[in-house]
């Protein structure tokens, strides 16, 4: 069991942490900063190392006016075992006019007999920019086998709110069950094992870079595809997904993807997040 706060503005021309708050086994490591962008970067730990039955991890992430946050975590999330009942994550994400964050956890792990879910939901202004992307792998079983876990449920719920409302932009849930028989072929994820996913909300997306993104998706060994949501109060949300074997050849894909947003976007070079 986990519960984090924080709280991002701007102090001068550095976003800083206005507010800090865990209990139980989250929290975040002293903050970096990668470049002089003023980008602070956080890094989220979970010092018990796994997701067991019946855990329930919370956290509450604000990024103020015009800040800007990168936030990972330092290591895979890995679910284990949940007999009983399932492991769930719960996130609530606020962006405030110009503020920015790009979401990058490493990948999540389910084992054998393993059930996971996770809800986030994101509240955006329409100047915002958020981009979150995320793996899924399935663990190993002790025989050798893969696909042993139970089934992984992802919610993402994305509004824009305004000065007159708030409006519904993405809906976008994703359950992954695996057969109890054969697993490899058509039907289940294509006779994939790993999934990627990548989320970009931000008033420049338009089709002509979805098409942009999943051309560069052609120089790996996934299968790809983008789509577009309406827009909504002024911005556009886009969803890339990808089908591989590999947890190393999604990340780079999706690494591609994000870095070609931040040097576009914000001029900033390709992210390097070096955990050891």
């Amino acid at each position: 069991m986990g519960e984090l706060e924080l709280r991002v503005a701007v102090r001068g021309q550095r976003s800083v942490a206005v507010h800090q708050y865990h209990q139980g086994a989250l929290r975040v490591l002293r903050p970096h900063y990668l470049d002089d962008s003023g980008q602070v970067c956080y890094v989220v730990v979970n010092p018990g190392g796994a997701y067991l039955g019946a855990d329930l991890f919370l956290l509450d992430v604000e990024v103020g006016d015009g800040a800007d946050l990168l936030l990972t975590t330092q290591s895979a999330t890995k679910v284990y075992r949940t007999p009983g009942s399932f492991a769930e994550q719960r996130m609530d994400l606020r962006l405030g006019e110009g503020a920015r964050l790009e979401l990058m956890p490493d990948q999540l792990i389910a084992y054998r007999e393993a059930s996971y879910r996770q809800r986030t939901s994101v509240t955006v202004r329409p100047s915002s920019s958020l981009v979150m992307a995320e793996v899924v792998t399935p663990g190993w079983s002790p025989d050798g086998a893969g696909f042993r876990y139970q089934e992984i449920r992802l919610r993402n719920e994305i509004r824009v709110e305004t000065d007159e409302g708030t409006h519904l932009l993405a809906l976008d849930n994703l359950l992954i069950r695996p057969p109890a028989g054969d697993v490899t072929g058509l039907g289940f994820m294509e006779g994939y094992s790993h999934l990627g996913s990548l989320v970009v909300v931000d008033a420049r997306v338009d089709q002509a870079l979805a098409d942009e993104l999943h051309a560069l998706t052609a120089g790996h060994d996934a299968l790809a595809g983008v789509s577009l949501t309406r827009p909504a109060a002024g911005t556009t949300g886009l969803v890339l997904r990808a089908l591989s074997n590999s947890t190393g050849e999604l990340n780079s894909l999706l690494a591609g993807c994000t870095n070609l947003l931040r040097e576009r976007w914000q001029g900033q070079g390709p992210l390097n997040l070096r955990k050891h």
